[in-house]
């Protein structure tokens, strides 16, 4: 269960990292790509936020969240300074693909093709 504090400091961190992530995108090379921030939990103590991103188109996509994961302390420091007025302690970043995306897409060529895909 989380606490009014722990919502309202989930979707702070969602709202700036999908910022974030649109000016990363923005002057990188790979402009063709989508990165979105899809969910944000963070422990009761403001520590640690788990970040899950979906990434469209899916190639790649192990790269992309390898990079984000070494670059972590980058992203951190960037976010401290958009915060620092916000939050007194930035928490540490553990990022998560969120594949929910690729698996709905399964699900439904499998029904288009007519195959049962709980069975499979």
């Amino acid at each position: 269960m989380n606490s009014q504090r722990q919502k309202k400091v989930c979707s702070l961190l969602q709202k700036e990292m999908s910022n974030i992530f649109q000016k990363a995108i923005k002057f990188s090379n790979s402009s063709n790509k989508l990165i979105s921030v899809t969910k944000v939990k963070i422990s009761p103590d403001l520590s640690v936020a788990k970040i899950y991103i979906s990434i469209y188109p899916s190639k790649n996509n192990n790269e992309w969240l390898t990079g984000l994961r070494e670059n972590s302390s980058q992203v951190k420091h960037e976010l401290a300074q958009k915060l620092k007025n916000e939050l007194r302690v930035i928490p540490n970043l553990t990022f998560y693909l969120d594949d929910s995306l690729d698996y709905i897409e399964k699900i439904e060529s499998s029904l288009k093709e007519g195959k049962n895909p709980i069975k499979e």
